[in-house]
C-alpha cells in the first residue's frame, strides 16, 4: 500500500519557469534547457509511490537531483509543478499551518550534518522539536529518554555532543527525529560524514530499528552498496530524472540502460546475490518409490557421482553416492533408504552468496536450497558462485 504518491513532480530554478516545463515535456534534456532559458532543472517530471513501512532509498550522483527531491517531499521548497500525497493529502496544495503538522505529525528528518546544539546536553538535543511543539517537560521528557534507549544511548543523556563519537552524535540526530514518533522518516545523505565502520555500524542499527519501528523510510545516497544494503527498493536518478525504480535484485540483475550498467559493474554481488539467485535445479530421487537401480541410471545420465534423495512431499532426506548404490545394485539390493547419507549442507533460499563460501569450500557436494518444511528447491554448485561474482549466469530456476 502506497504511503507517498508523487506524480509529474517538477523542480525548476529561476524566474519564469514555464518554458523550461514545456521543454521537459517535450523531452529535452538540462543541459538543453539550461543553456536555452538559463534555467536549472532540479527534478524532472518524478513519478513514483513509496509502500508503507519500506525503506525506499534514492540515489544517483552529484547533481542527479536526489537532494533537491527530499527538500521538495516535505516542502522545504516549493515544487513547480506536480502531486506530493501522502496519506491521499496532497503537500503541494496545503498552506503553512497544514503544512506544519504534517511537519510535526507525519515527517522528520536526519541530515548529514548533525545540527546538534553544543550547549545542551544530549537529552535536551533529543527534546527540541517537541519543546519547539509546547509540549509538556514531562511528556517530552518521557519521548526523549524512549527515543535515546531505542538508538542504544541510554546513560548519556546528560552527556553534551563534543563528549560523543561521530556515529554516537548521528544516533542523536537519529532520536531526535524519532521522538516525534513519525510515520515517515527522511534521510539525506545521513551517514555520508561517517568513517567507513561507522557508516556501517550506522546502517546496522538502522536495518534494527526499522525491524522494531516499521517506518516509512526515505534514504538519500550516492553510495551504490549503501543502498543495496538497507534498500527495500532503490530509485536511481539522473540530472533530475528517474532513470530506474526496483528491488536491489532487479538493479543488479537488470539495470534499465548503460548508465545503471555503470553504477553497478564494481558492486559487491556476494552482498547482494542470495542462495536462491543462483541455485540451479537438482537430479533427485523419490524414496518413497525408487531404488538403487533408478538412483544409478539417474545418475550416469546426469553425469554426477552423487544425488540428493526427497519423499512425495519433496522435503530432503539427505543424499546417496554413485560407488555406493553400484555397490548395491551388483548385490541385488532395491531398497535405496540404507544408503541415505542423512547429515549434509544445507541453506535457505535468502542465505546470502558470500555466506555461502565456506559451505562450498568445505564440502564435496552441492549446497542443498530448502525452503519451508525442509522442502528441497535447489541447488547451489561452486562454479555457480563463481559466475555470479563475475555478473555472468544469474537467472532464475529453470
Amino acid at each position: 500500500m502506497a504511503k507517498i504518491e508523487v506524480r509529474n513532480l517538477s523542480k525548476i530554478f529561476g524566474r519564469r519557469p514555464k518554458p523550461a516545463l514545456e521543454m521537459l515535456k517535450e523531452k529535452k534534456s538540462k543541459d538543453e534547457i539550461l543553456k536555452e532559458t538559463g534555467l536549472t532543472v532540479g527534478v524532472n517530471r518524478a513519478t513514483f509511490d513509496v509502500n508503507e513501512a519500506e525503506v525506499f532509498v534514492i540515489m544517483g550522483l552529484s547533481g542527479s537531483g536526489k537532494s533537491t527531491l527530499v527538500r521538495l517531499l516535505n516542502r522545504l521548497i516549493d515544487p513547480t509543478e506536480g502531486q506530493i500525497q501522502i496519506d491521499g493529502d496532497d503537500l503541494a496544495k496545503m498552506n503553512d499551518e497544514q503544512l506544519r503538522e504534517v511537519r510535526r505529525k507525519k515527517m522528520s528528518m536526519v541530515f548529514q550534518k548533525f545540527g546538534l546544539f553544543p550547549f545542551r546536553t544530549i537529552l535536551q538535543n533529543v527534546e527540541y522539536g517537541l519543546e519547539v511543539q509546547a509540549i509538556s517537560k514531562e511528556e517530552r521528557h518521557q519521548k526523549a529518554m524512549e527515543a535515546l534507549k531505542l538508538v542504544g544511548l541510554e546513560g548519556y543523556e546528560e552527556q553534551y555532543p563534543d563528549q560523543l563519537s561521530g556515529g554516537m552524535q548521528q544516533r542523536v540526530g537519529l532520536a531526535r527525529a524519532l521522538a516525534n514518533d513519525p510515520t515517515v522518516l527522511l534521510m539525506d545523505e545521513a551517514f555520508s560524514a561517517l568513517d567507513p565502520l561507522i557508516r556501517k555500524d550506522m546502517q546496522d542499527e538502522l536495518l534494527d530499528l526499522q525491524a522494531k519501528m516499521q517506518k516509512t523510510i526515505i534514504f538519500i545516497t550516492h553510495d551504490l552498496d549503501e543502498a543495496l544494503r538497507i534498500g527495500d527498493r532503490i530509485m536511481i536518478m539522473k540530472d533530475g530524472a528517474v532513470v530506474q525504480i526496483g528491488t536491489p535484485e532487479d538493479i543488479l540483475m537488470h539495470p534499465a540502460d548503460d548508465y545503471v550498467s555503470r553504477f553497478v559493474e564494481d558492486v559487491d554481488r556476494s552482498k547482494v546475490y542470495t542462495a536462491e539467485h543462483i541455485m540451479t535445479r537438482p537430479e533427485t530421487v523419490n524414496i518413497d518409490k525408487d531404488g538403487t537401480r533408478v538412483a544409478l541410471q539417474r545418475m550416469r545420465d546426469a553425469d554426477i557421482s552423487s544425488v540428493y534423495c526427497v519423499n512425495r512431499s519433496r522435503q530432503l532426506q539427505g543424499i546417496v553416492h554413485a560407488a555406493d548404490i553400484a555397490e548395491a545394485v551388483k548385490r541385488d539390493e532395491r531398497d535405496i533408504v540404507p544408503y541415505v547419507q542423512k547429515d549434509v549442507p544445507t541453506c535457505s533460499l535468502d542465505t546470502p552468496m558470500h555466506d555461502l563460501f565456506n559451505l562450498t569450500s568445505t564440502s564435496s557436494v552441492p549446497i542443498a536450497v530448502v525452503g519451508e518444511d525442509n522442502k528441497l528447491e535447489g541447488i547451489v554448485i561452486r562454479s555457480k558462485i563463481l559466475s555470479a561474482l563475475s555478473g555472468k549466469e544469474v537467472n532464475e530456476i529453470e
